[in-house]
């Protein structure tokens, strides 16, 4: 068990139960390491390491539709600290921005009364991080200043928008999906919003429209049944809106951006994952199941390779990587991207109220996901590598995974510590693709993925509850005193939760049908009652159940009572936990020993019927115990005077009496108690109950002013009674006054006086809310209406401690709140946290940047000390062999620091590869990632885009798409591959001419002097008249393709430049080029300097040096590592 202090002060709390089914898609994990989750209007902050809840945001009215946390892919520093910003849109249309940590609302936004579609921050330019662009229905995309709540502009289209997706590595790019397709947006910015309506395009099924149709190769073996089911999704992108019996567009569950390559796109459809290739608008790559597998739901793609998480709809998730293109046999080519399942976890047991509805996954490492289940369950499942060959299985085709020989971007040194599956690239190799040499299996060793359950949150069942909170926190009870709230359910079990932490402490079995009440007999111990359903007769069965907490032993208090009865209506315990009574509806009262479990009454039949009962807080203990000391110690001096006795005897008499003492001690005494109750006329009764002994007391007549009594409070000397038509009567019982007061709310369901000594408050629940008054002064304090103030109904309510109430509420939550019955969030650093949480995002900005800087760098001692954090990475960081690169890098991933992590993998990668030049050593098996684009060295990046090309060409079904094909192949070099393709072009096309006479001008292209300068006119006067693309064609095939970038930066093609210049020049050429797109990234206009350090470090130049310093000026927390510096450190640890 979790070990206890105790804890007099509780916090404000929520909690939390099953989700709304609107709420299916509010989820998202954060770079800060953090998930949020909507559940109902709530939303809660868990945090999956430690699988906690550490905040609970309440301020909407209706049903949490979206959650976004803030990107962190900025430089941090005092000004911008690290914060946990978060934003939530809601059914009624309302958008809140969060400051998590103190759990208040920066703004909120409201545009139109519709549930907000989609929701994102946007990341691409350095000069504001509050832009929120929201999709407001049915058409609206707006674009708000997430900080101040103001509307940047707006835009309407002309279908329902339903989501829409950036392209991540260029911001300008969006893609809207719609009811009817998809529109492709290219031309999106901040400043304004988008000037054409975008290009709509339309998604029909090749059977439909016989014009694209191509022959079967001859030699093509016959499909199997999968293959069948390929061809026939494959899915052409048509401008023209298909026929009614082509594919509508409308099971389309999402669609995505691929982060891991440029331009490619996902669509996902219930049976399949189509991969389209944006450049020819064509599928290049599908995920189909079979006719027996389960549905997807969802999927997403990774950045660090090229790999989908899957979910299916019975909650399995699965992870599925891209398989090689490198191929053995060179004639066999590749057809299409094939995704191979790599590793699956276990489903869940899907029921009409349980299933699987979002996944989210860590965006830092993207080996974590979290499943989240209707049933307010959130799963957490690891992913983990084991070393070792998989079963040998030729027929399933399925090449080897490696693990890489890095660790944070630098080759592990032979004993080098290294934290075991770190992340997704740390755990499985690069994608290889064609041309590529495979690794030598010496110096990679194989690697299995497997699922792991680590973590599980669950929340509370379906409502109705019956809450009780156990007796209250005493100077007696102070040692052990745990504040336990036991919540009865619908299923017939009993949950109790420790309200210091909110964590479940129990879950017991206890019942077979509903849970109707639960009374504490000590501060481990309860009783329970569950009443099944009437039969035809109004009969019940009733379970009256004695639970004993710490052994869970639960024993039926009523013996074999129970069958065939009236139900029972209420229980209650006395004050000093010695009796019992058991009120039935239509059937007289029992009255019990606790004590011994014994009836001591059952009253006759002509009892009258009982509608409220209440013990009295006074009785004869105190005297008891008083007149029991007394006669103890006249027994003492008895045995003495009678001393002439033989010894022997008196010690054998004194054994004796000291039993008969001491079972007296254990026995406790009986001491008188009162209870009174009222009846149907509204007469209160007064019986005294003395060891077995019932006496009817006096009866006082009813009071007029009230109608039939629903409820009785006592405490001191007020007694308040609360009527079915919403009437208070306060009787001041030494004072001998009664006072009514009609609060007008209906039904009074019940009423309780708060714990504590003097401490005269009441809680009062009516059908539609709560109130608390202060009986002392007869005044209400607080109040809270459905409708007015909540939109919850409350079912049940209680005190947790003197100032504090806790409701239970049909939206399945139950909250602690304070005496003024606000629900509010709390703030997350005063917070009772059983497990420690690693977040720096909770410190203070000095804190956190203090924090980094110190597990960055010590300059001033030789070994690197951790005295002041425990972080689970402790060892790996202390280890000597650590370079101050990889540091940076663990660093960058501990604080989940999007920008800093993208800059040290790509400055710790380039840094190398110089030192490694330097040193003349033979250069690296790893190469930076395709995810880095335009950033990756132009061998690799040539590599990959011939062979996407490759792919392209199996792939083309049109002459648009052979002619976008042989333009690629001309600028990327590949002349005679090019003329091939032009020479298809069919004769009556009406570009057949002018294809041919490409084709020979392409053949026929000498270096001679006149040719050169002829074509370098002509293709500038096109680039002059427009046909810029045509023109940088011809520059290329004179080998001027340094002159084509020129002219594409000059006019605005910055990231076609940026290709070209990878693909076809030398470096010191390639560099020029991308010196001045960081130059242009930097200008005011654009704003990217952050992107503009990555681009230079590509190529190291002063102003790269430069641009890197004024970044990061007055950085203390940054080790301010400019190429040539670290250059010259790694050339010594190389040569060293």
């Amino acid at each position: 068990m979790i070990p206890y202090t105790v804890n007099i002060k509780l916090a404000a709390r929520t909690l939390t139960g099953t989700l709304n089914l609107q709420n299916k898609t509010a989820v998202d994990w954060g770079w800060q390491g953090l998930i949020a989750q909507g559940c109902h209007s709530s939303i809660l902050i868990i945090d999956p390491k430690t699988a906690q809840t550490i905040q609970v945001l309440e301020r909407h009215k209706a049903n949490v539709v979206k959650v976004k946390w803030s990107r962190e892919n900025y430089h941090h520093s005092l000004s911008s600290p690290y914060s946990l910003r978060l934003a939530s849109g809601d059914a009624s249309g309302k958008i809140i921005v969060w400051d998590v940590v103190s759990g208040t609302a920066h703004c909120e936004i409201q545009e139109h009364s519709k549930p907000i579609q989609d929701l994102e921050w946007l990341w691409n330019q350095d000069a504001s991080r509050d832009l929120l662009l929201a999709v407001h229905p049915p058409n609206y995309i707006v674009l708000w200043n997430g900080d101040t709540g103001t509307k940047l502009w707006k835009k309407s289209y002309a279908e329902n928008i339903l989501s829409f997706s950036f392209d991540p590595f260029d911001p300008s790019n969006m893609a809207l999906l719609t009811s009817e397709g998809i529109v492709f947006i290219t031309d999106f910015s901040h400043s304004k919003p988008p000037g054409s309506a975008g290009k709509k395009v339309y998604i029909a099924s090749p059977h439909a429209s016989p014009a694209h149709t191509k022959p079967a190769p001859a030699a093509a073996p016959a499909p199997t049944g999968a293959k069948k089911a390929l061809n026939k999704v494959k899915v052409l992108i048509t401008n023209e809106k298909p026929t009614a019996e082509a594919v509508t567009l409308n099971d389309c569950l999402q669609l995505s951006y691929l982060p891991s390559k440029r331009n490619h796109m996902l669509l996902l459809y219930p049976r399949e994952i189509l991969i389209l290739d944006l450049e020819l608008s064509q599928t290049v790559g599908v995920v189909a199941i079979e006719r027996s597998g389960v549905p997807f739901i969802q999927v997403i793609p990774c950045a660090q390779r090229d790999a989908l998480y899957c979910l299916h709809e019975n909650g399995c998730i699965t992870l599925r990587v891209c398989r090689s293109t490198t191929t053995p046999d060179e004639a066999q080519s590749v057809q299409e991207l094939v995704y191979d399942l790599r590793s699956q976890c276990d489903a869940i047991r899907v029921t009409k109220t349980v299933r699987p509805y979002r996944m989210v996954i860590c965006p830092v490492n993207e080996n974590n996901a979290a499943l989240m289940v209707s049933d307010g369950r959130a799963m957490l499942w690891e992913l983990k590598a084991h070393t070792g060959r998989a079963a040998a299985n030729p027929s399933s085709g399925l090449s080897p995974l490696y693990s890489p020989v890095s660790f944070c971007g630098a080759p592990l040194g032979p004993n080098q510590k290294k934290i075991q599956d770190l992340s997704l690239n740390t755990m499985i190799g690069q994608t290889l693709i064609a041309g590529e040499t495979p690794p030598l299996s010496s110096s990679q060793q194989e690697v299995q993925l497997k699922f792991l359950l680590t973590g599980l949150l669950s929340g509370l069942p379906l409502p109705p509850f019956a809450i009780r909170m156990c007796p209250p926190l005493t100077t007696k009870n102070i040692n052990h005193y745990q504040p336990l709230l036991a919540v009865g359910t619908s299923n017939g079990s009993v949950l109790v939760y420790n309200l210091t932490s909110g964590l479940l402490h129990k879950e017991l079995s206890v019942h077979s049908c509903e849970v109707r009440g639960i009374e504490w007999v000590s501060l481990t111990s309860f009783l329970s009652f569950a009443t099944s359903a009437p039969n035809n007769m109004g009969m019940v069965r009733n379970e009256l159940q004695h639970v004993d907490l710490p052994t869970g032993r639960c024993f039926a208090f009523r013996g074999e009572r129970g069958n065939d009865e009236p139900p029972i209506e209420m229980i209650k315990v006395s004050h000093l936990k010695q009796y019992l009574v058991v009120v039935f509806r239509d059937k007289p009262l029992e009255l019990w020993d606790i004590r011994t479990g014994t009836l001591l009454r059952e009253m006759a039949k002509n009892f009258p019927t009982v509608t409220a009962l209440e013990w009295s807080p006074s009785h004869n203990l105190k005297s008891l115990k008083k007149k029991q000391m007394a006669a103890r110690e006249a027994m003492a001096r008895q045995t003495v005077s009678d001393a002439e006795q033989s010894s022997v005897e008196s010690s054998v008499i004194s054994l004796l009496q000291d039993a008969e003492s001491k079972s007296e001690t254990s026995q406790a005494i009986s001491a008188r108690e009162h209870f009174v109750f009222t009846d149907t006329d509204g007469q209160v009764y007064h019986i005294t109950v003395e060891g077995n002994t019932v006496k009817d007391g006096a009866r006082i007549p009813p009071d007029g002013s009230m109608g039939s009594i629903a409820c009785i409070a006592w405490k001191g000397d007020t007694l308040v009674l609360g009527d079915v038509d919403g009437n208070l009567n306060f009787w001041d019982l030494k004072a001998r006054l009664s006072r009514g007061i009609p609060t007008h709310r209906g039904w009074v369901k019940k009423i309780r006086f708060a714990p504590g000594k003097g401490n005269q408050k009441l809680l009062v629940m009516y059908t539609d809310g709560a109130e608390v008054w202060d009986t002392k002064d007869v005044q209400m304090v607080s109040s809270m209406r459905i409708g007015r103030n909540v939109n919850y109904r409350i079912l049940d309510i209680d005190w947790c401690t003197s100032d504090k109430v806790v409701l239970a509420s049909d939206d399945g939550c139950i909250r602690v709140l304070e005496m003024a019955m606000k629900s509010a969030s709390y703030r997350m650093d005063e917070q009772d946290l059983t497990d420690p949480v690693w977040c720096p995002y909770l410190l203070l900005p000095r804190a956190a940047l203090t924090l980094k800087a110190f597990l960055l760098l010590q300059p001033w001692s030789g070994t690197f000390t951790m005295d002041i954090t425990q972080v689970d990475t402790k060892s790996v960081l202390q280890d000597p062999e650590l370079s101050l690169l990889q540091r940076c890098l663990l660093v960058s991933r501990l604080f989940g620091d999007e920008s800093d992590l993208q800059f040290w993998t790509v400055a710790a990668h380039y840094l190398q590869s110089f030192a490694q030049n330097e040193g003349a050593q033979p250069s690296p098996q790893n190469h930076l990632d395709i995810c880095h684009d335009t950033l990756c060295e132009s061998s690799y990046f040539q590599k990959f885009q011939l062979d996407r090309v490759h792919l392209q060409e199996v792939k083309r079904s049109s002459y648009e798409h052979t002619k976008k094909c042989a333009d690629q192949l001309l600028l990327l070099g590949q002349t005679d591959r090019a003329v091939q393709l032009l020479l298809e072009t069919s004769a009556d096309n009406p570009s057949y001419y002018c294809d041919s006479l490409k084709a020979c001008l392409v053949t026929t292209i000498t270096s001679s002097g006149p040719s050169q300068s002829t074509i370098k006119l002509v293709a500038t006067n096109m680039i002059a008249n427009g046909k810029l693309a045509e023109g940088v064609q011809l520059l290329c095939l004179i080998d001027k393709a340094a002159d084509a970038c020129r002219y594409l930066q000059t006019y605005g093609e910055w990231n076609r430049a940026a290709w070209l210049a990878k693909v076809r020049l030398n470096p010191a050429e390639s560099s020029d080029v991308l010196k001045r797109w960081a130059e242009h990234l930097c200008s005011p206009q654009v704003n990217q300097k952050s992107k503009a350090v990555l681009v230079l470090t590509n190529s190291p130049s002063p102003a790269g040096e430069q641009l890197m310093e004024e970044l990061f000026q007055g950085e203390g927390a940054v080790p301010e590592v400019t190429p040539g510096e670290e250059e010259v450190e790694l050339g010594q640890e190389s040569t060293e």
